[in-house]
Parts: C-alpha cells; structure tokens; sequence
C-alpha cells in the first residue's frame, strides 16, 4: 500500500509535466527541518528536545490567477524528536525518535504583494523510516531499534514565501500533524496520541 500511495504521488507529478502550460513553473528545494511530536507522552520533556534534520524536493506552481496559485510538492523529509533523560539514559546519552517520510503538500498559494505569497493546505506524508536510537557522548549509536509508527500521516502546513525575479525563492513553514503517528492495535512504544510538529526553511529555484 506504502508503494502504491508512493507511485501515485510521483505520477501525478508526472501528468502535471505533461500537461503543462503557459505559467506553469517547476523547481527544487532544500532546507532544514527543526521537528518534535506533541501529547502526552513528551510534554513533561525539556523544551529543547527538536530533533534537527533536513527536506529535499521538487515543487510545480500552476497558476490560477495572478494572485493565486497552487502548489503540489514531493519531498523527502527528516521528522521526529530527541530528548535527554540521565535518570533513564545514563549521563551524556541523547535518544532520538527518527521518523522519516515521503510527503506530498498540496499548497494555495496567495500572492499579497509582487513575490510576497501565503500558504496553506493539506499534507500527506508516507513513512520511509522509523527508528529509536539512544546515542553515547560522542555520538556513537549504542542502541537502535525499529517503531511501530504509522506509515501514513496527515498534516496540514501554513507558511510564507518570497520569490525573486529569477527565480530563487525562500519560504518559512509549519507543519502540524492531524493524524496519531502510532495507528497500531497492539501495545508499542506510544501510549497515548502523538502528532508531528515541525517548523521548515527552505531555498530554491524555480525555472
């Protein structure tokens, strides 16, 4: 089913080239992810528990006025948490919840000004990876094991861009989970729900 979501995403990218037209743009992007999970379970951890990752991929802008557009991306996307608990972990070990994933946001994207735009719309993300880790002092991996995470997750992004006359352009995002990462009848590593959270800044080229 993973693969089937995962084809169907890239293949409507894919009618998207074929059917373009006037005003039609296509481009890259890249950045740097700064991601938690929110519930129950990791409210009681410090506030510096973001785990630090990056996102890659493509996007098609396909206007539909002059102020508005939409926006279907795909990217690959480094999502999860870390946290430090010496009493559970031991001193100077770091655990990390490293939950990867294919997403697909579908965009309406509002130009306010000349290359000034908002954003918002719905995401679809599929799971590629799911991984504890627990980490020594010096980074070394002393302990892994895989999750019973969702592999599907929805989310919704809101954000700001700015793009320039040739092309470049910047854009600031926050992507907030709409759907439980643990979807599993049996008793795992989740007890209560927990959604994604995660703030993104990206560069790219659209052409």
């Amino acid at each position: 089913m993973k693969k089937l979501f995962l084809f169907a995403a890239i293949a409507a990218f894919g009618i998207t080239n074929l059917q373009a037209q006037d005003g039609v743009s296509f481009g890259a992007k890249g950045g740097v992810n700064f991601s938690t999970l929110t519930g129950d379970d990791v409210d009681d951890l410090d506030e510096d528990n973001a785990r630090t990752s990056f996102h890659v991929g493509a996007i098609v802008e396909i206007p539909i006025s002059d102020r508005f557009s939409v926006q279907p991306e795909i990217l690959y996307s480094g999502q999860g948490i870390k946290f430090e608990d010496e009493d559970f972990l031991g001193q100077g070990t770091e655990a990390k919840i490293k939950l990867d994933y294919i997403n697909v946001p579908v965009l309406a994207k509002f130009y306010l000004v000349e290359g000034f735009s908002i954003e918002a719309g719905p995401q679809f993300g599929f799971l590629v990876n799911d991984e504890f880790e627990i980490e020594d002092s010096n980074g070394d991996t002393i302990e892994s094991e895989d999750l019973d995470a969702a592999s599907f997750d929805l989310g919704a992004a809101v954000g700001l861009g700015y793009k320039f006359t040739n092309g470049l352009f910047l854009q600031g995002r926050y992507v907030f989970g709409l759907s439980n990462i643990d979807d599993s009848d049996e008793e795992g590593a989740f007890e209560d729900d927990l959604t994604n959270s995660t703030l993104q800044f990206s560069v790219g080229l659209q052409f």
